[in-house]
């Protein structure tokens, strides 16, 4: 029995969702997002509440059933709330700004970075050391983030680079004389 699975997903108020075949949508105040399920599992919506069940006990299929009832979890969660992302930059003269529609990065390179948004994600700047990046896709959230880490990810002698906002950087001693 899946952990996960057996769970159901309950609907927050101003959340509707429909399933025809595989493939359920869900709709809410910030959005509509849909997933197909493999033919191993079997989506069923009753008022409020999403329930995800296997169809039959193949290790596919019992597979599929937690990975399911998680993607559905993540669709009602996207929609009604959102997902959202929070970097730092430490390091002197590390700088961030939003320009329209393109974030304007200053790493320590000789030219400054510019990271073009993508559709579904709004990147935000609230101060000049930090970055915000906010979306109802879960993957496209915690990808863009990533893309903008990895211009200048976390060092461990000095702790500069672009970080996570509570990530631990294990730090490194330098050499000695």
């Amino acid at each position: 029995m899946s952990r996960i699975g057996k769970k159901p997903v309950e609907l927050p108020s101003g959340v509707s969702a429909s399933v025809s075949g595989q493939k359920i949508e869900v709709k809410g105040p910030k959005g509509t997002r849909s997933f197909t399920a493999t033919d191993d599992v079997t989506i069923t919506v009753d008022g409020n509440v999403i329930t995800v069940k296997p169809r039959g006990m193949s290790k596919r299929a019992r597979q599929q059933w937690g990975l399911s009832r998680s993607m559905v979890a993540n669709l009602v969660t996207g929609v009604s709330d959102g997902f959202k992302k929070e970097l730092e930059l430490s390091g002197v003269g590390y700088r961030a700004a939003m320009q329209g529609n393109v974030l304007k990065l200053s790493l320590g390179y000789s030219h400054e970075v510019n990271f073009a948004v993508p559709a579904g994600v709004t990147i935000t700047s609230p101060k000049q050391t930090e970055i915000t990046v906010e979306g109802i896709d879960q993957q496209l959230v915690g990808q863009v983030a990533a893309n903008i880490r990895e211009w200048r990810a976390p060092e461990p002698y000095k702790g500069k680079g672009i970080r996570y906002k509570g990530e631990f950087i294990f730090r490194k001693e330098g050499k000695k004389k």
